[in-house]
């Protein structure tokens, strides 16, 4: 019982993903008899994504109110947490990620009942295939071992690639689909063949172990199969965190994907692909002689990190369509968050920075996606720049929305964003690299160009003479999950010091 409530976050989203699998694949469809008027066979769980996407979402808020009263007791007291690891290592650095992870799936579930009825998708599978897939991310942040990454990565993508494909009928996401499963198929190869290397030369799959017998002066490692296995295991991770090369995959899917949908992969993808880089780089790879600027993994993170901010700003600011504006946004604050990684061989907050980082983008980004949502009825989606000519002026709150988030992420004060920006950069310059926190600074201005151009657009440019007009949609589930984004967003960037002082609690014991 002790182990099971050590894990119970994780165990409320896996009971209730079968739960809510078991609601849509019996439930009662839409027509009775299972047909449409046209003679279609309709599923079981057609019209029912919005009664179903409360209870995912009710599910997943549970959870994260679970990883908050599991904090407040102590990870450390529960007695049953040492009987899941390495596999599940339940400590204060996974439950303030599962806490993260959980709010934005949640905000996303409740997008999704307001976006699948409007737009035609109304079919309820992808709230089981989103809860399965947010097993995968939990495991995957709190994972401590090979074996235990690699399930994790794998029950978080599945779930995912059959999201991307939900329009089942539509070439582009089909398409985003196919490339995101043979991409990330070739990405787990790599995380796979890199921990038979480490085993090869540690004999350990555990990253305590694989840290130990590096640390050790008297082991037998060869240096060379350790090299060659975390430059594997940085490249399967640095795919599913969207960092330049590995980066091919995302505007693509993003762009073919429902919205929900991709407000899930910003979210929960990113966030435990982070969760999962900084626990295997302070574990199993945090000795001194790792961590250093002459023969470690900080320069290549560097390297890493200014390419990926500047190639994602650059291309971004050159995109017509919003929502693929916003993917390449995505990886240009994977970037930012980079830099947070490195400032960690030599300062005390650049592990809390990144955590900090994530939280602020994840309720961030799940709230410009949602925002996009809000924007576009049935018919009359906002898609492009020349979509929102206007609707700041002709629909105040959805254009009030749009602009409150994308503030947030360009980093205007006293948004959640503006402050995780700045723990990233101070936590660079605690390290004393000063030029990589220049070089992120002038990205970020960058970045302020094409998230301002969007408020242009809907401020003070008219919609061109017979162009299609974007119509806000009317959903209280879209304007709920809006509303928790935007205190997430308002309350972080008021109160900064509790969300950084528990970032600073979850990294105290993060290498164990």
């Amino acid at each position: 019982m002790n182990a099971l409530l050590a894990i119970a976050p994780l165990l409320v989203v896996g009971i209730g993903g079968l739960l809510i699998m078991l609601a849509e694949a019996f439930g009662k469809p839409q027509a009775p008899e299972g047909f449409d008027s046209a003679g279609r066979v309709i599923d079981a769980g057609a019209g029912r994504s919005a009664e179903i996407a409360l209870g995912a979402a009710v599910i997943l808020f549970a959870s994260a109110i679970t990883s908050v009263g599991l904090w407040l007791v102590g990870p450390e007291t529960l007695e049953g947490a040492a009987a899941v690891q390495p596999y599940l290592v339940v400590d204060r650095f996974s439950l303030f990620f599962w806490f993260t992870l959980c709010t934005g799936g949640g905000i996303a579930c409740l997008l999704a009942g307001g976006y699948l009825p409007e737009h035609g998708l109304d079919r309820a599978e992808f709230f089981p295939l989103a809860l399965f897939s947010m097993v995968g991310a939990m495991a995957l942040s709190a994972s401590s071992d090979v074996l235990g990454l690699f399930v994790g990565l794998e029950t978080m993508s599945i779930g995912v690639y059959a999201m991307i494909g939900l329009r089942r009928g539509n070439v582009r996401a089909s398409e985003a689909a196919l490339k995101y499963f043979l991409l990330g198929g070739f990405a787990a190869g790599l995380l796979l063949f890199g921990g038979a290397l480490l085993y090869g030369a540690t004999g350990h799959t555990d990253f305590v172990g694989i840290g130990a017998a590096i640390a050790d002066a008297n082991s037998p490692v060869s240096a060379g199969l350790v090299l060659g296995g975390l430059a594997l295991l940085l490249g399967g991770l640095a795919f599913k965190v969207s960092a330049v090369p590995f980066h091919m995959w995302t505007p693509d899917a993003y762009e073919g994907a429902p919205t929900p949908a991709t407000s899930f992969m910003a979210a929960a993808v990113k966030t435990a692909a982070f969760a999962s880089l900084l626990r295997v780089l302070l574990t199993g790879f945090g000795d001194p002689r790792l961590m250093s600027w002459g023969a470690g993994w900080p320069p290549v993170l560097a390297v890493l990190a200014i390419v990926t901010m500047t190639y994602g700003n650059l291309v971004a600011g050159r995109q017509e369509s919003v929502k693929r504006m916003l993917a390449y946004s995505s990886i240009a604050h994977a970037g930012y968050a980079l830099v947070g990684v490195v400032s960690v061989m030599g300062s005390k907050s650049g592990a809390a920075s990144v955590l900090f980082y994530m939280l602020g983008y994840t309720v961030s980004t799940a709230g410009a996606f949602g925002a996009l949502i809000l924007c576009g009825r049935r018919g009359a989606e906002a898609v492009s720049y020349e979509d929102l000519a206007g609707i700041g002026r002709r629909h105040p709150a959805a254009g009030i929305a749009f602009a409150f988030f994308l503030l947030s992420l360009a980093g205007v004060p006293p948004t959640a964003g503006f402050f995780a920006k700045l723990n990233v950069f101070g936590a660079a310059i605690e390290s004393e690299l000063y030029w990589l926190a220049v070089i992120g600074l002038l990205n970020s201005v960058v970045g302020a160009y094409y998230y301002l151009r969007v408020l242009v657009y809907m401020y003070m440019r008219e919609p061109a003479p017979g162009a299609p007009i974007a119509t806000p949609m009317r959903s209280g589930y879209v304007a709920t999950a809006l509303v928790v984004a935007a205190i997430l967003v308002l309350g972080i960037g008021l109160l900064p010091g509790l969300s950084l002082e528990a970032a600073t609690l979850a990294t105290l014991k993060s290498g164990g």
